[in-house]
């Protein structure tokens, strides 16, 4: 598989962490794409159609059009890797699609739409214009005209929610919602509300993401010390990190370990069938 990415310039930065775009079918059938409390924006460039499985009946699968919005996922989804053999996407900064979508971001959760259900005919019209482009270099550019094209009408953010997101990166403490919402002068429900509506999920299930998140990251040595990774993250003990990698991915970590094996995406685990 090839893949090549493209940071965009501000002010998208502020909002985008980076443009991908793949190319060639891996050889596995299947793909787990692994929650990241993060949005993406997804653009099937080979055929108007993106599909995903459901994980406990692998021949069910729900179709959507060939541009769609995957919103934040509280666990695993299949997708099938080789109806995606040239494929576009945006990988957003958590709470960075809210002003995009033009509705709350938690009205998302756990699932994907079409992307002309947000857009409405622009959305079409973007994908035939990307379709036809000769380079990687003017797609990307193309998205970003794009995306400039709504950032001038879109939705303030409420200041509250970044001061959320930097302290629940902080690592090494866990830092409680109750806490934060104390540090922002706003109640605890209130908190909740605002940063569910921009990030698409509560603030205690997006800091269990990404404290699973860090510690799939600290796990990409050839034997890793589960039992240190607990703790540098946070969890009480080694269950309380398999627990939560099984919620997550549905893999053991010593199983996800050994599905890694051929990994070329973030987030994108290799299956079987």
């Amino acid at each position: 598989m090839h893949y090549r990415s493209h940071t965009p310039a501000a002010p998208l930065s502020s909002f985008i962490e980076r443009f991908w775009l793949c190319s060639d079918a891996p050889p596995h059938a299947r793909e787990r794409i692994l929650p990241s409390g993060t949005i993406e924006l997804v653009i099937n460039l080979r055929e108007d159609e993106i599909r995903t499985y459901d994980s406990s009946q692998p021949d069910r699968c729900t179709r959507y059009s060939g541009a769609v919005v995957s919103g934040t996922y509280s666990r695993f989804f299949v997708i099938d890797p080789f109806q995606h053999a040239s494929i576009l996407g945006v990988h957003f900064k958590p709470g960075g699609a809210f002003p995009f979508l033009g509705l709350p971001a938690d009205e998302l959760a756990d699932a994907h739409v079409d992307l002309g259900w947000l857009w409405g005919a622009q959305a079409a019209e973007l994908r035939e214009r990307l379709c036809a482009a000769a380079t990687a270099a003017a797609r990307f550019s193309l998205l970003e005209q794009a995306l400039l094209s709504r950032l001038i009408h879109s939705p303030a953010r409420h200041g509250a929610v970044p001061a959320a997101l930097g302290a629940f990166g902080q690592t090494g403490s866990e830092v409680r919602v109750r806490e934060v919402a104390e540090r922002v002068g706003l109640s605890h429900r209130r908190l909740i509300q605002v940063f569910a509506a921009e990030i698409g999920m509560t603030p205690k299930l997006y800091c269990r993401v990404r404290r699973f998140q860090r510690a799939r990251a600290l796990a990409q040595t050839a034997a890793p010390d589960w039992a240190s990774i607990a703790v540098d993250c946070g969890y009480f003990d080694q269950s309380h990190l398999i627990r939560d990698f099984l919620a997550f991915s549905g893999l053991s970590p010593a199983d996800y370990l050994r599905r890694r094996t051929g990994q070329v995406l973030p987030n994108h685990i290799p299956l079987s069938g």
